[in-house]
């Protein structure tokens, strides 16, 4: 006889990964994590292949307390799902550069060919950033300002991934997480020097 599937058994969805990454950061701000603990507990985020993975990661904050929102009820409004930006380059080359406005997830996928994605002088919108890196026979490479947060974690298989981590001063800095894989190529992501963000929506960035 088949046994259901339990919902802690059930996949993971990226909006799932992001509504527990909200939870961990607000957990960061209100001092209930160390910069050391949010970091750890961000990479099993978005390591997690099922809602049951997720839900201990959130298990010792108020927001999964009784009466409070519950990692394993439905975490997405189906209406308004996430959506992600799309960099591929294949045999050539997609850039993201110059003022531009990000996106809470951008997937770069390069296969004989470079993607470069710069924030630098990008426009932010939200807290935290996701980009999901892909490099086969190729190079994806990220550059952010010097004044936000960046974390990351990957695989290099007969390649590289590398991701200079950096905990901006300001705890309220937005966050941008790197994650992916390298198979015969390389991925990087690392902060420009010389180069600050001002400004994202709703919020000024002073220094």
């Amino acid at each position: 006889m088949h046994k259901p599937t339990t919902e802690a058994e059930l996949r993971a969805s990226d909006a799932d990964r992001d509504r527990i990454s909200d939870i961990l950061r607000d957990a960061l701000a209100e001092g209930r994590l160390s910069a050391e603990e949010h970091s750890e507990r961000l990479d099993h985020v978005y390591a997690a292949k099922t809602l049951g993975e997720l839900e201990p990661l959130v298990r010792d904050l108020p927001a999964t307390r009784e009466g409070g929102p519950r990692p394993l009820a439905p975490l997405a409004d189906p209406s308004s799902p996430v959506v992600a930006e799309n960099l591929v380059a294949v045999f050539g080359g997609a850039a993201r550069k110059g003022r531009w406005l990000v996106g809470r997830r951008t997937n770069a996928f390069a296969c004989f060919g470079g993607v470069e994605i710069d924030l630098t002088e990008a426009v932010f919108q939200h807290q935290q950033i996701v980009i999901h890196a892909t490099a086969i026979f190729g190079g994806v490479e990220v550059r952010v300002p010097e004044n936000v947060t960046l974390r990351g974690s990957g695989t290099g298989i007969f390649g590289g991934f590398e991701v200079r981590t950096y905990e901006a001063p300001d705890p309220n800095a937005p966050v941008v997480i790197v994650t992916g894989t390298a198979i015969f190529g390389g991925v990087e992501a690392k902060a420009k020097r010389g180069k600050r963000l001002k400004e994202w929506i709703n919020k000024r960035l002073d220094g």
